[in-house]
């Protein structure tokens, strides 16, 4: 008996030792840093709010610019990127759930930019943007700098985020909707229903669970851009398209002196908005429930 209540600690082990190994110790000690004054080598020094009044209270300081400049971005991003990183999958998988002529090929060529690293997917999307050899220049007969110019810098990194991301959440969504019951859709039509009404009233309740999970998630990475705007644009033009973790990491582990206090500040200011959105996200679905 005493084996069998084991059994399943055994299985959640060395996933609970990775989760407190990369996750969960490096983040309490990232809170604990952000009360310090420290440059990674020497011993850190107890400084208490000086960080975090440095970055949200004194409007001279740099590192105030820095982490309102990066903030805005990061919130200008998400709030661009998510509506379409959730609606277009939808779109994608009620279209491919009706199970039309080669629907397991796109569902395929959809999920597989999914599989390809933030490296390989930039390369590919910088040459299609390059001003002068682009595939997108030549094609539209355009002359357009998308990397240095506002906003095509932004429009670029949404449109690259768009399709390297969609796939994964396309895919949640076949699977919430294989479960809705095709008698619903057939009582519907037999009353009269039109497809949008079956959209809005059958579709939409029954994948409610994966919509709600799926956009809590969706938010959460978009806050975490980083690979994007740095390879892209390289934060430009002017650090228009400069993002928060962008100057996290340029403060911890950039070319000058190394100053961890003020970087773990701001991740944790990041962290606690990351938590806020997520936890008014849940509560918003369980009302509409």
């Amino acid at each position: 008996m005493k084996k069998k209540n084991v059994t399943p600690f055994l299985f959640l082990a060395p996933h609970l030792l990775i989760y407190f190994i990369f996750m969960a110790i490096p983040a309490v000690f990232g809170v604990m840093i952000s009360f310090t004054s420290w440059n990674i080598m020497g011993t850190p020094k107890f400084v208490g709010l000086d960080n975090y009044r440095e970055i949200l209270i004194n409007s001279s300081s740099t590192f105030y610019a820095q982490f309102h400049n990066g903030f805005k971005n990061t919130l200008f991003f998400v709030l661009i990127s998510v509506p379409f990183m959730i609606l277009i999958p939808l779109l994608l998988a009620v279209a491919l759930n009706a199970k039309p002529k080669g629907h397991r090929f796109f569902q395929a060529l959809f999920y597989l930019p999914t599989l390809l690293s933030i490296s390989s997917v930039i390369l590919t999307w910088t040459f299609l943007f390059n001003k002068n050899l682009g595939a997108i220049n030549n094609i539209l007969k355009l002359n357009i700098n998308w990397a240095g110019v506002l906003p095509y810098s932004w429009i670029a990194i949404v449109i690259i985020t768009i399709w390297w991301g969609i796939g994964g959440n396309m895919v949640i969504y076949l699977s919430g909707l294989a479960s809705v019951s095709r008698d619903q859709y057939e009582a519907a039509s037999i009353d009269g229903a039109n497809t949008l009404t079956k959209f809005w009233y059958i579709t939409l309740p029954g994948i409610k669970n994966q919509l709600a999970y799926t956009l809590v998630l969706t938010t959460i990475a978009q806050f975490n851009i980083y690979g994007q705007p740095l390879m892209f644009s390289n934060g430009g033009p002017a650090g228009k398209t400069t993002v928060l973790l962008m100057y996290i990491r340029q403060i911890a582990f950039g070319t000058g002196k190394p100053i961890a206090g003020i970087a773990s500040a701001m991740a944790v200011m990041l962290g606690l908005c990351i938590i806020a959105v997520s936890l008014l996200q849940f509560r918003l679905m369980r009302n509409t429930d």
